[in-house]
């Protein structure tokens, strides 16, 4: 067999199920041969989407893969990569390459090295008999520690050359590491001395499938749950510890509760401070649980304990257990009834939005129909970047794990509809929804046809307010003066042209009735896009919280 033969053999071993690809790339026909389906995408960082949100919801357990063109192909999927990185999702990326004879002739775009910055791990191959080491690197990298997109670049003469002898070749399996147990101890005296604790968890508790053991840590303390953006349901959010995901905006409750924290205990996340995630106000006591070590310490920590996130949560729920003995039983009903009642007073405050009949439609109606028209438990949702992201992350309450994908740390428009096409590859029976601006859907629009011809039965919503609303503070003389924000489409209009079922909304008793016919058609096997006009909207739930 050939070098592309031996990679697809590989992939076929490792479980891959699609190849989302742009050519050429003679990995597509290889992959094709052995029933690997290869899936075009229009736009080379969709294609990385794609692979991205399979990634997300398989757990990092399988891996999406994107193949591009050497050159101008794996120039332009640079702000996919770029996303997933700041993600930390472990996605498998094969460009083609230039012949090794032009690698170090100038000008050359060598993937390896312009990917180096935004990968966990990138290699050259240089000959067709390294290449089952260089994949076994590369599943290892993607399967152990802190996530991040890997990158093998392929040569032209290394995918043709002939493999000698016989391919000795195993599924990588995922790398856990476990907590010093004297760390754990130290972390639960700290934790049970604590007057008012706050559990603040990241996507790491959704790769480590340790939800469950989330909810029992929260109750047993008893603390209450915060989370960052991509680690939103990481607890669902119908739990009665549950205060909600932080971008920008946030539920209410969510900052009064961190307000009063005086330690807080992160359980996989980074703690990677950013204008998109929850932040830790200065004065606390920080105890951070990563699974990388160089992770701690962006904040200035008190305590440290390094694991998986399950193996974390098991070894401190077995030592509080030996330290705090039973009891505690009305601590955790009176934090149950405090944090009902902050959610309750949050929710009374946004009720003339939740409920509103305005048109243009508010934003919010549109959330709180959608809440209560699907089935929130076979749902996988998403946002896309700017004011739905906004607009989403405090209102949506989740009530399964892994039910949502935030994302946010890099905030490019038009991401979340690769992600959410991924996502409907890796769980078929769920109803997936993207939900984008106008402003978004220019960026990557197009490749709706892709979920088209594909049969990706997805459900996209458009809010079509006219504009790019969330920049509108930053361009006012711009706009004033020569109309610079203002965007327009009939997007159900694009989408009926490539071939996607679509609908426009313009008054608020349409929207359930929209939703419903929606998920009918995504029932039947095909994608949707329902367009909604929409007000500007500039609310936002953001509440200013000390020390930030």
């Amino acid at each position: 067999m050939n070098g592309a033969a031996v990679i697809a053999e590989i992939l076929r071993r490792e479980g891959t199920e699609f190849l989302s690809c742009y050519p050429r790339n003679p990995l597509i026909e290889a992959c094709a041969a052995l029933d690997i389906r290869p899936i075009l995408c229009r736009q080379e960082r969709v294609g990385v989407g794609l692979a991205d949100g399979y990634t997300r919801i398989k757990r990092g357990k399988r891996n999406g893969v994107f193949a591009a063109q050497a050159g101008p192909g794996i120039e332009n999927a640079f702000p996919g990569v770029a996303q997933a990185f700041s993600e930390n999702v472990p996605l498998l990326v094969i460009p083609a390459g230039l012949p090794l004879a032009r690698q170090y002739v100038r000008p050359v775009f060598r993937a390896a090295d312009v990917y180096r910055p935004v990968t966990k791990w990138s290699a050259l191959a240089h000959s067709v008999q390294e290449l089952p080491d260089l994949m076994r690197r590369a599943y290892h990298a993607m399967r152990s520690g802190k996530g991040g997109p890997v990158l093998v670049e392929i040569p032209a003469e290394v995918w043709e050359a002939e493999y000698e002898g016989e391919l000795d070749y195993a599924a990588i399996q995922v790398q856990r590491a476990a907590p010093d147990p004297d760390a754990v101890k130290t972390a639960v005296r700290m934790l049970l001395k604590a007057k008012n604790p706050l559990l603040l968890a990241g996507q790491g508790v959704l790769y480590a499938e340790a939800s469950d053991r989330l909810s029992a840590l929260a109750e047993l303390i008893p603390a209450p749950v915060v989370t960052t953006n991509p680690g939103k349901s990481a607890i669902p959010e119908s739990h009665p510890l549950a205060l909600g995901a932080s971008t920008r905006s946030r539920p209410k409750m969510f900052t009064e509760f961190m307000a009063k924290a005086d330690l807080v205990l992160a359980v996989g996340s980074s703690l990677t401070r950013t204008p998109f995630g929850p932040g830790v106000p200065a004065g606390k006591t920080i105890i951070h649980s990563t699974n990388e070590a160089a992770d701690i310490n962006k904040y200035r920590v008190d305590h440290a304990v390094i694991g998986d996130a399950a193996l974390v949560l098991d070894a401190v729920i077995a030592e509080v257990g030996r330290q705090k003995g039973a009891g505690g039983g009305n601590a955790l009903a009176s934090l149950k009834e405090e944090v009902a009642a902050a959610k309750k007073g949050w929710l009374a405050e946004w009720g003339k939005h939740l409920d509103s009949e305005e048109m243009p439609i508010n934003q919010y109606r549109v959330i709180r129909d959608l809440m209560r028209t699907v089935d929130r438990d076979n749902v996988i949702i998403t946002h896309d970047s700017g004011s739905p992201r906004e607009q989403l992350i405090p209102f949506w309450e989740t009530t399964a794990p892994g039910s949502y994908m935030g994302w946010g740390k890099s905030t490019q428009l038009g991401y979340g509809l690769g992600i959410t096409m991924g996502a409907k590859l890796a769980a078929p029976n769920k109803l997936c929804v993207n939900i984008m601006g106008d402003a978004a859907i220019g960026m990557t629009g197009m490749d709706i046809e892709t979920a088209a011809r594909n049969r990706i039965a997805i459900l996209t919503v458009v809010f079509n307010n006219g504009v790019m609303a969330a920049e509108r503070d930053v361009l006012e003389i711009s706009t004033k003066k020569y109309g610079a924000l203002t965007v327009g489409g009939n997007y159900a209009k694009v989408a009926e042209g490539l071939n996607v079922a679509a609908t426009r909304v313009e008054k608020p008793a349409h929207i359930v009735p929209a939703i419903k016919e929606a998920v009918r058609v995504t029932e039947s096997g095909v994608p949707f896009l329902l367009e909604i006009v929409v007000k500007e909207g500039y609310d936002f739930s953001r509440y200013p919280l000390a020390g930030l």
